[in-house]
């Protein structure tokens, strides 16, 4: 049996490829959602109704390949599936189902033959260039069925450097000529569920950062490709005091049983294994060459409490579960937002013990990519550090959001500001703020009655970003209530003027396509029905549009847009306008 949002991925899946003859959708899920379960329900029902159907389940390594294998067996007991990959020395391309690896597969299309369908898990890892063994082998198997579809997963649809990966690639020189445009292979992000909904669910455990003591300075580290050399990393990180982050760690995490240490190469991992033994951990460390039935065993004893820390380099991201893991400790500077988030993820499951998971960030990660709920892409050069303060309670530090006024760990009041911050707010590990008290009461509404409004694209001179302006006029020398409506913008910003847009467009009776730019939007929605009343408040120099009413012949529609309701006939116009957030820029 699917979770409801495990069969609204599937419906939305099928409802974007009904409404899309051309491109190919990237299903955004986070970290344990249950993609697997996804993928087999999909499976099963392509093959039921489909039989002739044909599907290729592609990804990066044996792990992963065997994983999801052993997934689609459990939720379809006796599904006819084969797999190819020469580390797993398996061969089998005749079931109908083939879960395979891109370095197995990437030159056998021909014997591949026929497919209609392929799924590649973790596809960011696609280059963002038009080339690479994901992108041939999906050119090639398309000479073969014109009509193949893509579908992509992945937790964190972004590659290093680039944005996110639905994304043109574009490159110019140095008289400003375009000299590569390639289009990416993924052209649609589909997220069915938020990890703050998956949190809100009970289906994923919270996150608690940190400030630590001491952290990893990587000021004379050079990059190279987006990311930091990993021969400068590793000659940064044997300065760093790693006996001391060890020792905190403890200190931090005494009352948890499962502590996971992610390290900046093998010698690290291993030194970082030593200490915790000297501290008298049992402790084990997990390199690439660990040997299979060595790795299997270490990670059983680490699941079972039989070892209470495992160390590694940069192998235990992906294809890892162990839901008791309630520490997480970042050695391991990184400027890849993926690689983060990879990281964080293995803290998110449910635990038998305990309601969180402690995260120690000697990394700056969190101060590098911002919150899990809302990570920076890391396309935009010289971006600076995401704002966040520290807990004042030395026994305590930890990462609030920069507008906070108490700890939400330990209730610590912050000083009051000398000046007020012009800054984002919600930017802990998880960018949920979580308030003390209950919120006041909202001041009186003031109304306006409206006779006609104008749209325009207003760009803000702050961030030069483009968004839509509204301006609700009730005669001609009025001056107008202007609403701004920040529609492509990332996080909850983004999310809740996507509502907003859809509930206006509906409700004045704008026919849209899916594919409106800002000034289509603002020309549509100049030529359509006006409220005949809103209802505003006034916040500083801006207006807060709370409510807007349409007058009928006989009735009079009220909704407030911001009460957080959604009424189905408006959640299918709003997928149909916007079927993903990336359609509007």
């Amino acid at each position: 049996m699917l979770r409801d949002y495990q069969q609204r991925a599937i419906d939305q899946l099928y409802e974007w490829f009904a409404q899309n003859t051309e491109g190919h959708p990237c299903l955004q899920l986070p970290t344990g959602s249950g993609k697997s379960h996804i993928v087999a329900a999909l499976c099963k029902d392509a093959l039921q109704n489909w039989p002739e159907t044909r599907i290729l389940m592609l990804t990066h390594v044996k792990e992963l390949i065997e994983q999801n294998a052993e997934k689609m067996l459990t939720h379809w007991p006796g599904a006819p599936l084969g797999i190819y990959s020469a580390g797993l020395n398996r061969w089998d391309l005749s079931q109908p189902i083939t879960f395979g690896g891109i370095q197995s597969l990437r030159k056998r299309a021909n014997e591949i033959g026929h497919i209609d369908l392929v799924i590649i898990d973790e596809c960011h890892l696609i280059n963002h260039r038009d080339e690479g063994g994901y992108r041939r082998l999906i050119e090639q198997l398309t000479e073969t069925n014109p009509d193949l579809r893509v579908i992509g997963l992945t937790a964190t649809p972004y590659r290093l450097g680039h944005g996110l990966i639905t994304e043109r690639h574009v490159k110019t020189n140095k008289e400003g000529e375009v000299i590569i445009d390639d289009p990416p292979l993924l052209t649609h992000i589909i997220e069915p569920v938020t990890i703050e909904e998956l949190i809100e669910l009970g289906y994923l455990a919270p996150l608690r950062s940190k400030k630590t003591d001491i952290s990893v300075s990587v000021e004379h580290v050079r990059k190279r490709g987006g990311e930091y050399r990993e021969d400068e990393l590793i000659d940064a990180m044997a300065n760093f005091d790693t006996a001391g982050a060890v020792r905190e760690t403890l200190e931090r995490a005494a009352d948890r049983r499962s502590l996971l240490f992610f390290c900046t190469g093998v010698d690290h991992a291993l030194q970082t294994r030593d200490l915790l033994r000297d501290l008298g951990v049992t402790a084990e460390a997990v390199l690439g060459d660990t040997p299979k039935a060595e790795r299997t065993a270490i990670l059983q004893q680490f699941k079972s409490g039989e070892l209470r820390a495992i160390t590694n380099n940069n192998v235990l991201t992906t294809g890892f579960d162990a839901p008791d893991t309630d520490c997480i400790a970042f050695l391991r500077p990184t400027l890849s937002p993926s690689l983060y988030m990879q990281m964080a993820g293995r803290g998110m499951r449910i635990k038998s013990h305990c309601s969180d998971c402690l995260v120690l960030d000697f990394a700056n990660l969190v101060m590098t990519h911002g919150p899990v709920t809302n990570v920076d892409p890391g396309n935009t050069p010289g971006a600076g550090e995401k704002p966040a303060k520290t807990c004042l309670n030395e026994n305590c530090r930890e990462l609030n959001p920069l507008n906070a006024k108490a700890c939400s760990a330990c209730g610590t009041p912050f000083p009051e500001p000398e000046k007020k911050p012009m800054t984002l707010s919600e930017i802990d590990m998880m960018g949920i703020e979580q308030p003390k008290a209950p919120p006041p009461p909202p001041p009186p509404y003031l109304e306006k009655y409206v006779t006609g409004w104008a749209w325009t694209v207003y760009t803000s001179r702050a961030s030069n970003r483009e968004m839509l302006m509204v301006s609700y006029y009730s005669d001609a020398f009025d001056a107008g209530v202007r609403e701004y409506i920040t529609l492509g913008y990332p996080g909850y910003a983004g999310k809740k003027a996507l509502r907003t847009i859809a509930d206006i467009a509906r409700r004045a009776g704008v026919d849209a396509g899916q594919d409106m730019g800002l000034a289509e939007i603002a020309a549509a929605m100049n030529a359509a029905q006006p409220p005949s009343l809103i209802r505003y408040n006034v916040d500083g120099k801006f207006y807060r549009v709370e409510s807007r009413e349409w007058k009928t012949q006989n009735t009079l529609s009220s909704e407030i847009s911001s009460n957080g309701s959604e009424d189905r006939s408006r959640e299918q116009f709003e997928s149909l306008l916007f079927p993903t957030e990336g359609t509007v820029h």
